[in-house]
C-alpha cells in the first residue's frame, strides 16, 4: 500500500505525494558497488492508470529504464534518453512493495537496449507480477520470459526509424503478446495494414493501431480500419487525454 511517511534512513525509499503525487524518490547508489547482473540505469518509477494496449485503464506501476538508440520523430519520453541514476533490482523491488498492484510495464526509453533489463523481467515474472514489456522492435526480444506480455511497437515509415525493425522478432510472439503500430498518416496505414496481412499478425496476437498525436485524428484512423474491415483494436493514448503527456503520469 501507498507509503506517506518520511524515510528514515538514506537507504529506504519515500513517495512524493506533491508535483508528482505517485512517482518515488531513489536511494543513492554507486554503479561499481552493485552487482553487476543486477544493476539498471532509470529514469523514474511511477503508478498511473495504463493508457495503451491490452490492460488500458488499470493501474499500473510504470519502470521507465534510460536510454534508446532510436529516434522516432513523435516521441514523447525524450527525457529518457539520457541521465537517470544507477538502482539494484532489490532497490526496484521495494519502490515496488510500496504500491498496491501486480500490474508491472517496463518501458523507456528502450528497455532492451540494457541487457540486465531481461534479468529484471525473469524476476518481476518469479515474484508473482502481471508484467509486461514495451519495446521498439528494434532489439531482440527471444531471450525475454514469455511469461512476459512484449509490446512490440514496429516502426512505420512515418517514424523515421522503420529501418532498425527487427523482423526476426515476428516469429518469437506468442498469444499472451501484443504489436503495435502508430500511424503517422495514411500511406502508415495503408503500409501497418500490408505487414499485418504479410506476417499474419492477427493470427498471433492482438494488434494495436495507435493514432500519432496532433498527425492524424483518431476519427481518421478509426475510419479507415472500418473501411478496410481490419480486424486490429483501435486505441487511444489514455495518459494523453487524462494529463497531457505529464512525466510521471
Amino acid at each position: 500500500m501507498f507509503n506517506n511517511s518520511k524515510p528514515d534512513s538514506q537507504d529506504e525509499i519515500a513517495i512524493e505525494f506533491a508535483a508528482k503525487p505517485f512517482s518515488a524518490n531513489f536511494p543513492v547508489r554507486v554503479k561499481d558497488e552493485l552487482a553487476e547482473s543486477r544493476r539498471l540505469r532509470l529514469t523514474e518509477v511511477f503508478y498511473s492508470l495504463q493508457g495503451e494496449s491490452k490492460t488500458l485503464g488499470e493501474p499500473t506501476i510504470f519502470i521507465r529504464l534510460t536510454g534508446c538508440p532510436l529516434r522516432c520523430v513523435y516521441c514523447d519520453t525524450e527525457y529518457a534518453f539520457y541521465g537517470g541514476k544507477w538502482l539494484g533490482f532489490d532497490d526496484v523491488f521495494a519502490i515496488l512493495d510500496t504500491y498496491n498492484t501486480k500490474n508491472i510495464c517496463v518501458t523507456g526509453g528502450e528497455p532492451l537496449a540494457q541487457p540486465n533489463c531481461v534479468n529484471l523481467l525473469t524476476e518481476l515474472c518469479e515474484k508473482n507480477f502481471d508484467v509486461s514489456l514495451e519495446t521498439s522492435g528494434a532489439m531482440d526480444i527471444s531471450k525475454v520470459d514469455t511469461r512476459v506480455s512484449r509490446v512490440l511497437d514496429i516502426k512505420t515509415p512515418g517514424s523515421a526509424e522503420v529501418n532498425k525493425n527487427l523482423w526476426t522478432n515476428i516469429e518469437h510472439l506468442t498469444a499472451h503478446d501484443q504489436v503495435k503500430f502508430v500511424i503517422c498518416s495514411k500511406s502508415d496505414f495503408d503500409w501497418a495494414k500490408e505487414v499485418v496481412e504479410k506476417y499474419k499478425l492477427t493470427n498471433k496476437c492482438l494488434v494495436l493501431f495507435s493514432p500519432s498525436h496532433q498527425q492524424v485524428k483518431e476519427t481518421e484512423l478509426a475510419t479507415w480500419i472500418l473501411e478496410e474491415q481490419l480486424n486490429v483494436r483501435f486505441q487511444m493514448q489514455l495518459h494523453k487525454v487524462l494529463w497531457n503527456d505529464e512525466p510521471g503520469r
